[in-house]
């Protein structure tokens, strides 16, 4: 079919608008970057900071990866997205798949519970005394339990269930499996679109996660990357922070901070590519089905 140059002109529109868009949310991550690689006598003056150093240092690089204090928080941050997203999957897929089934006893009450949590909550001040009634302060069981499920991903999960054919089920059952071994080596094989879909969902969660090791991790080693990285990039934060981080971090110049930035962001951005196209198939298939 013939487009009409009306056609046409819109088309154009939409994608300068787009391409409008991306640029505003590219172009401050580009400056972040060349800031990260100039030296620290071109930051005062002004013009030599554009999106393009004039300059190229690595000094700031350097002397994070020389911090231990960064460092630290770094592994501690993989070792919480990596161990935390595990978790989130495993306990959601062992909640949601159960309750996919329309003969459990009590399962309209156990849903309705569920939802319920969407609407209410109940805040900050009870999930703190809860937390450290159980002992988990100053612990990585602190940043994982509390968020171990999240009411929208069993939704979805539990959805995609209930849509999967029950002759597979069936058929296992017949040649003597239980609903363990289907869940192990039927269910979860043809679920990985979804899986790894919300894999990324709670990776990004934990590796963006500040405000829950704020409230209940103390200890300055056992801080993720965006406590630290929070505290380097507001001034009156670290300098009244300062005592309770290692005697071996100062203040950084804005390179260091904009390098911390950099390194806090680089591995997210490595990843999500690879699952992007897991995203809308995911999501889409869990959620058809009431």
């Amino acid at each position: 079919m013939k487009r009409k140059p009306l056609d046409l002109t819109v088309d154009g529109i939409i994608l300068f608008f787009m391409g409008l868009f991306g640029m505003l949310a590219i172009v401050p991550f580009l400056y972040v970057v060349a800031a990260s690689l100039t030296p620290l006598e071109l930051m005062g003056t002004r013009g030599q900071i554009v999106l393009f150093p004039k300059r190229i240092s690595f000094d700031a690089y350097r002397y994070v990866f020389s911090t231990r204090t960064l460092m630290q928080a770094l592994r501690v941050s993989v070792m919480l997205t990596g161990v935390g997203t595990f978790f989130n999957i495993l306990m959601t897929v062992l909640f949601a798949y159960p309750l996919a089934h329309t003969n459990i006893k009590g399962r309209r009450i156990i849903l309705f519970l569920v939802t319920f949590t969407m609407m209410f909550s109940g805040g900050i001040i009870p999930s703190y005394m809860v937390v450290r009634s159980l002992g988990m302060m100053n612990r990585m069981s602190a940043l994982i339990l509390p968020g171990a499920i999240s009411t929208f991903s069993f939704i979805v999960f539990r959805n995609y269930f209930m849509g999967l054919p029950k002759e597979l089920e069936e058929s296992a059952m017949i040649d003597g499996a239980g609903y363990l071994r289907i869940l192990i080596q039927i269910i979860i094989p043809i679920s990985m679109p979804i899986i790894a879909t919300f894999a990324v969902i709670y990776g990004v969660g934990h590796w963006n996660s500040w405000f829950a090791a704020t409230l209940y991790i103390r200890d300055s080693a056992r801080w993720p990357i965006q406590v630290v990285l929070r505290m380097l990039t507001n001034l009156s934060m670290a300098l009244g922070d300062t005592t309770m981080m290692d005697s071996d971090i100062m203040l950084p110049p804005v390179t260091a901070r904009m390098c911390t930035i950099v390194i806090a962001t680089v591995p997210i951005l490595m990843v999500y590519p690879f699952l992007q196209k897991y995203f809308t198939k995911g999501i889409l298939m869990g959620s058809v089905k009431g």
